[in-house]
């Protein structure tokens, strides 16, 4: 047998990718305290924004009327919100219903998602619209204030670290941040602020002509849409290939596309008829 090749190291001193990679990260660290702040900011800014647009455009409904609204999409986000995100959490609530801890967890801050929170006080503003008699689509109003307060509160998320479930997976770009675990990381948050601050311009250039409550729509298609995609880069709980906040997406996605596919539907009777009396 011939002499045995002494193995070189895989990389050399100093040029470990491991290595490289936390020298490129970006450090910010944890700031969990941060968070409740920039919450607080996030609805402070929204309902400003909200109030100057209403001043501003005026409203297709009386303002009694609105404040229901308001507070069934205020409840309907707040429920939606938080049995999303603890119902995304499911291993966690698992091992806190076998260790006798189940109210605990679910009384405990945190554990809410943007996404349960959206279709939550969608299907709450639809149920109190039925109840009080309003017909016409209500929710362009809420586009502008809904893009900003997000953006807004997800700079608390980022800022928050790994305090916050919204940090992305290991990354090897250029931009990766450290939340002080010394894992380079996706920094998704600020992702989702450049995408929302794209759709307030985009949903902004509709013009006045379409049809009422196509800025919500438009504004909720492409927010699912971005979350279906955006959480491939979260460590997240996974049931068949994706996260419970994914498959909530492809529902509301789905749901939308029923909608709207219905008042097409009914559009083209309605001319048909017109066309038929004429």
């Amino acid at each position: 047998m011939g002499s045995r090749i002494p193995r070189l190291p895989a990389h050399p001193a100093g040029t470990d990718p491991a290595s490289a990679i936390l020298g490129r990260m970006i450090p910010v660290g944890s700031h969990p305290a941060l968070h409740p702040l920039f919450e607080s900011l996030a609805y402070a800014s929204g309902y400003a924004i909200f109030r100057w647009q209403r001043s501003r455009r005026g409203d297709v409904i009386d303002e009694p009327q609105r404040w229901t609204l308001i507070a069934a999409a205020a409840v309907g986000a707040m429920l939606g919100s938080r049995l999303l995100g603890l119902t995304e959490q499911w291993p966690a609530a698992l091992a806190a219903m076998r260790a006798g801890h189940f109210l605990a967890f679910i009384i405990t801050p945190g554990g809410k998602t943007i996404v349960g929170g959206l279709l939550g006080g969608w299907l709450g503003v639809e149920l109190a619209k039925r109840s009080i008699g309003v017909r016409t689509r209500t929710g362009d109003l809420f586009v502008a204030p809904l893009c900003v307060g997000i953006a807004v509160g997800r700079i608390g998320c980022f800022l928050a670290g790994l305090a916050d479930d919204t940090y992305g997976k290991p990354a090897t770009v250029p931009w990766a941040v450290d939340f002080g675990d010394h894992i380079a990381r996706h920094p998704v948050q600020l992702y989702e602020i450049a995408y929302l601050s794209l759709l307030l311009v985009v949903t902004a250039a509709v013009p006045a002509g379409f049809r009422e409550g196509s800025r919500f729509r438009i504004f909720m298609a492409a927010y699912l849409a971005w979350r279906l995609g955006i959480d491939f880069l979260k460590p997240q709980p996974l049931i068949l290939g994706m996260n419970l906040i994914q498959w909530a997406c492809v529902a509301g996605l789905c749901i939308l596309g029923i909608l709207e596919w219905l008042a097409m539907r009914s559009s083209a009777r309605k001319l048909t008829a017109h066309a038929s009396i004429a």
